[in-house]
């Protein structure tokens, strides 16, 4: 027992002054998606900051493809010494484990999350071509014409996907899905009307909205969002208790010592604090959360288990 505790204790003063010299080198934060995106502008802010306040530069990583699954198995399989971290992500993060047969990472055991970044609305949006006004005309319409009624995801198995499909299952509605490649060809596709709806970020949504291109019915936020204030939740539109956010964070291998993690936490959290961090967050549509390892690693898990039910009782499965 002696002897277990002097190896305990050795490893954790290593650990200590491994990180009392963290970083000696620069540190790379991978993006599951290419580079433009809320995920991708989030990271650079993250990175840019850290770079200022420490020794070693910070650095954004695009590695898109496989709905983010490139980046996360990189990641999984560096090494775990803080200078891979990973922007996790609600689709490759809470979706992929809920309808990937297989999938080459472990969304729990094999991240050590550091902190929740931020909470990103979504808004339902309809083509000016659909007859539906509001969520209850969409729910009315679509009862009247089961799966008649289309909507564009960003691909089979996408966040998106899964968010209209928990909304339809708890409206007692069905719609029929149509895959793109990405989320800007199915709002493109909706603009046009060869699809009549999609489920975008308020961001990416917003130009589009304010030209009038495409019709907002509801958002998915518990709470309206400021920057399109007259727009109905989801809930408040005729769908009690829904709720669909998509998020983003910052996680490390699993393995990475916590001295580190710690560190990395109390550095990002400080960022996010930040007046200036705060207006670009706000004028993205973001809500900063700068979370604790722990309560994003709990959050993590409801997540899991929330979009594992809505695969499952959709039926979508990829193998």
């Amino acid at each position: 027992m002696n002897t277990l505790i002097r190896f305990v204790l050795a490893a954790l003063v290593c650990a200590s002054a491994h990180a009392q010299d963290y970083p000696s080198k620069p540190i790379r934060i991978v993006v599951p998606y290419p580079p433009g995106g809320a995920s991708d502008v989030t990271a650079r802010l993250m990175a840019q900051k850290l770079s200022e306040a420490w020794p070693q530069p910070t650095v954004a990583d695009n590695r898109p493809g496989a709905n983010g699954i490139i980046a996360l198995e990189h990641v999984a399989k560096s090494a775990p010494d803080g200078y891979t971290l990973l922007f996790a992500n609600l689709g490759p993060n809470a979706i992929n484990p809920a309808v990937y047969s297989k999938l080459p990472y472990d969304a729990l055991k094999d991240f050590a999350p550091i902190t929740l970044t931020t909470l990103v609305p979504q808004v339902l949006v309809a083509s000016p071509s659909l007859e539906a006004k509001s969520i209850q005309e969409l729910i009315t319409l679509a009862k009247a014409s089961p799966g008649k009624i289309n909507y564009g995801t960003g691909g089979n198995g996408s966040a998106n996907h899964l968010a209209v499909e928990l909304m339809a299952a708890m409206a007692g509605i069905r719609l029929t899905s149509v895959a793109y490649k990405g989320d800007a060809q199915a709002m493109t596709d909706a603009m046009s009307g060869q699809v009549s709806l999609t489920l975008p970020t308020v961001v990416a949504a917003m130009p589009h909205i304010k030209s009038g291109k495409l019709r907002p019915l509801a958002v998915t936020t518990k709470e309206r969002v400021a920057s399109l204030a007259d727009v109905p939740t989801m809930a408040e539109a005729g769908v009690p208790g829904y709720e669909s956010v998509s998020w983003g964070g910052i996680m490390a291998p699993a393995g990475t010592p916590a001295p580190i993690v710690q560190k990395l936490h109390a550095e990002f959290a400080r960022i996010l604090r930040l007046p200036d961090i705060q207006e670009r967050m706000a004028g993205l549509g973001a809500t900063v959360v700068a979370s604790g390892p722990a309560e994003f690693s709990a959050f993590l898990q409801s997540e899991l288990k929330k979009w594992d039910g809505v695969a499952k009782r959709a039926g979508i499965r990829i193998e």
